[in-house]
């Protein structure tokens, strides 16, 4: 249904440390890059225009640029343009706050109605903006330091107190905070105190027109995959956080007990290093020599959209044995595609897989339990195909068009609270 609410017309989207614009699946680009430009372009469909301010991470990126029509980004200068660590951003707060603060006033106040804020480096900027222009902040965590902290991978670095300081103040100022999950909602309330008449569940989406079930060999052959072989893939940053050695742990012990699927086993890692992951960019070659495996791995970078569908529709299984997820878009897109999930049992993850029915969800990391699950749906095709059947339907309940009209509903729930005057809504 095509609606607006009266009141909302423009929203300022704030998201310091990562661009819609950049690939998803190396450096900082990830699952928040996805939801960000997919929402964007929804709300942009429903008559609210959006301008983006993230940081300007080359000299040669223009100040302003159209993604899509009803859709600004706007690069911010603060800080050096490459190069420049996650844990040293917060120091470019300031400059960010003020490139955002300038371009607002060279307008006619009131120029934004809502301000959506992504990750806590953004809720700082936000709060701030929130406090001049006299409108609601609404925030979407993304990721927790308190969460990841309880789930840290081995050899993973806790999250640092400055984040968990900046988070708290973060719920404590926003009008709202968006959780991706329930069980997220009940992290925020549980470990943030957040009040629950604040937290708002919105599930995010997949792109239902490009990931979408085709031709498992089309796939194949575009891919140079072979017809025949047992196709696990794992996509994403490649980090100690996603797990991505679990897998390919969990590839060796399936060798080791069945060494007749070496000549059809391939492992594909589509993805580039990121986080933790930067200090050993060769984590999982190296990982899969160490284990014997090298023949059977395939590690490709990150990919566009079309060609990331391609990848899901080549796969038998699609593997996500991350230590935590706040939703998990890469399960979502492998469903939409056909292809069932095999996932670790924490965050969004349960959201994201039905256990038992669009894919299996498994408990811990221990390499021993994941092929298990995984060989145990190799040796049978028949219950793989009744999983990726399901798997179809279950991505299906989740549309992009709805998250952005659910948000909606949140922004104007904020600004009729801040406001206290109703938002009408015109149908």
């Amino acid at each position: 249904m095509a609606f607006k609410r009266r009141g909302i017309n423009r929203v300022a989207t704030i998201s310091v440390h990562t661009s819609p614009l950049d690939q998803a699946g190396t450096g900082d680009a990830g699952g928040m890059n996805v939801y960000i430009l997919e929402v964007v372009k929804r709300l942009a469909a429903l008559g609210i225009e959006v301008e983006i301010f993230t940081r300007r991470t080359a000299r040669d990126l223009p100040p302003v640029v159209e993604l899509s029509p009803g859709v600004l980004v706007r690069h911010v200068t603060a800080g050096p343009y490459e190069e420049l660590d996650r844990a040293d951003l917060p120091a470019q707060l300031c400059a960010f706050l003020s490139g955002v603060l300038r371009t607002e006033a060279m307008y006619d106040p009131g120029r934004y109605d809502v301000i959506h804020s992504h990750y806590w480096l953004s809720g700082q900027v936000g709060w701030l903006a929130k406090e001049r222009w006299g409108v609601p902040l609404v925030h979407t965590m993304h990721t927790m330091a308190k969460v990841k902290n309880l789930l840290l991978a081995e050899g993973d670095r806790p999250e640092p107190a400055s984040r968990v300081l900046g988070e708290e103040q973060v719920v404590e100022v926003a009008d709202r905070l968006v959780a991706n999950t329930r069980a997220e909602a009940e992290e925020l309330i549980q470990l943030y105190a957040a009040p629950p008449d604040r937290v708002a569940v919105v599930n995010p989406g997949v792109n239902l027109t490009v990931f979408q079930p085709g031709s498992k060999a089309a796939a194949r052959t575009r891919l140079r995959l072979p017809d025949d072989a047992h196709v696990l893939l794992f996509v994403g940053r490649i980090q100690p956080l996603k797990g991505p050695d679990v897998l390919l742990r969990a590839a060796a012990r399936m060798l080791d007990d069945r060494p007749e699927l070496r000549s059809r086993l391939v492992v594909a890692c589509v993805g580039g290093p990121s986080g933790n992951g930067l200090a050993h960019p060769s984590m999982l070659t190296d990982l899969a020599a160490e284990l014997g495996i090298s023949d059977v791995v395939r590690l490709a970078p990150p990919s566009p959209q079309h060609e990331l569908a391609d990848w899901y529709r080549a796969a038998d299984i699609t593997v996500v044995p991350s230590h935590n997820e706040s939703f998990g878009l890469v399960a979502l897109e492998s469903q939409a595609c056909g292809t069932p999930v095999v996932a670790a049992s924490v965050g969004g993850l349960r959201t994201a897989v039905q256990d038992g029915v669009s894919g299996l969800l498994v408990e811990g990391h221990d390499p021993h339990d994941w092929a298990r699950a995984l060989d145990g749906l190799i040796e049978h095709p028949g219950r793989l195909r009744a999983l990726a059947a399901n798997a179809v339907t279950h991505a299906t309940a989740f549309g992009w068009s709805g998250t952005a009209a659910r948000l909606v509903e949140v922004y104007a729930g904020a600004m009729a609270q801040l406001h206290h005057t109703p938002i009408a809504v015109i149908s």
